[in-house]
């Protein structure tokens, strides 16, 4: 009888029989999870369901159906499986998965349904998405010294030219959010027992790059053509100038906001030495994929990419008359046959360009 009481108590209180010490060593901040005993906050702004919850999680009336047709979109969808947002809508789908087989009926599955299916959407439609993760109502900030590390990690411009450093990543901040799950329903030593993925994720991630920065720094033969245009003089200028895309955009963007701050500081030198050319009376511009991915989703992209590039330019007054088409993975300079896809991927960087032909004028 004493050990079924005890039992009620715990659940009652939520937190009277907690692991406080997993729980100091969580770092948490929210003071609605620091408080114990009956006196404990049940209301809204401890995570109770409200009504907007309620009408935006509603529609999900069977999470194995939800999760099903999700992972088929997903998996329908061209480009890199590893790049970023894929990859953190498939980290998304399987913590689903997962609190669902832990028959979890805290909201937690609705809420990462939400953020796979958001994700898959956008991806879908060809929408902005951001990389800030969101607020949840069933998930509380654990472990900020984390966090801290994942912002880190994801500011650095060679995450953007490296992708087999974002599925880690990715996947890192779903688990970190997921830990946060645990810690909101009071499961301390389980949200705990997840901070060591989390960390291997994100040492994996912070390595990979670090990698990828080092092969960025050392020059190849294939990716000369991609390093920054050299002019002989104003009445004299080259032929063609080629712009490796990998240093112009974040990874599978090719619109103004995925232009990375690298990219903008090389199109702004290039607009200044093009409006000093005397020799020139056109402009061509051409985006080019590599050949990984849907070809109809590569030519649409390095499409959007030749634009992006044209009206860049022009909105930097250059005023030359310029046409812009994707030609997706034709016409590739470099032949890669790696079986690794980390490895392939590099190889095949220089496909991955934007070429500007000038024209010059008659004499």
């Amino acid at each position: 009888m004493k050990h079924q009481l005890m039992v009620l108590v715990c659940a009652l209180a939520l937190t009277a029989c907690v692991d406080h010490a997993a729980r100091d060593r969580l770092g948490i901040e929210d003071s609605t999870l620091l408080q114990t005993g009956f006196g404990t906050t049940q209301d809204e702004t401890a995570g109770a369901a409200n009504s907007q919850w309620i009408s935006a999680y509603a529609p999900v009336a069977s999470s194995s159906t939800a999760l099903a047709l999700l992972q088929t979109r997903l998996d329908r969808l061209p480009g890199d499986k590893n790049a970023y947002f894929h990859a953190k809508a498939q980290c998304w789908i399987n913590a689903a998965q997962q609190a669902r087989q832990a028959n979890d009926q805290w909201g937690f599955v609705e809420e990462a349904i939400g953020q796979a299916a958001m994700i898959t959407m956008s991806l879908e439609n060809g929408a902005p998405l951001s990389a800030v993760n969101p607020a949840l109502r069933t998930v509380s900030t654990v472990r900020p010294d984390l966090w801290k590390i994942v912002n880190t990690i994801k500011s650095d411009p060679t995450i953007a030219q490296c992708p087999q450093a974002q599925l880690p990543l990715a996947c890192a901040e779903v688990e970190l959010m997921q830990a946060g799950h645990d810690a909101w329903r009071r499961s301390f030593a389980n949200a705990e027992k997840r901070l060591s993925e989390v960390q291997g994720n994100l040492r994996q991630s912070a390595e990979t790059a670090l990698q990828c920065k080092q092969a960025l720094k050392t020059p190849t033969p294939a990716s000369a053509p991609a390093r920054a245009p050299a002019f002989a003089s104003a009445a004299n200028p080259p032929r063609r100038i080629t712009l490796k895309t990998d240093s112009l955009f974040r990874f599978n963007g090719g619109d103004d906001a995925a232009i990375l701050p690298a990219g903008k500081r090389q199109l702004n030198d290039l607009a200044m030495r093009l409006k000093k050319f005397t020799a020139v009376r056109e402009l061509k511009v051409t985006g080019y994929a590599d050949r990984l991915g849907d070809k109809l989703y590569n030519s649409g992209l390095s499409m959007q990419r030749a634009l992006t590039v044209e009206r860049y330019l022009r909105a930097r007054g250059v005023s030359l008359p310029m046409t812009a088409q994707g030609r997706g993975s034709e016409n590739p300079l470099v032949d890669c046959r790696q079986t690794k896809r980390d490895v392939l991927m590099r190889c095949l960087a220089p496909n991955r360009r934007v070429e500007i032909e000038l024209i010059a004028a008659a004499p």
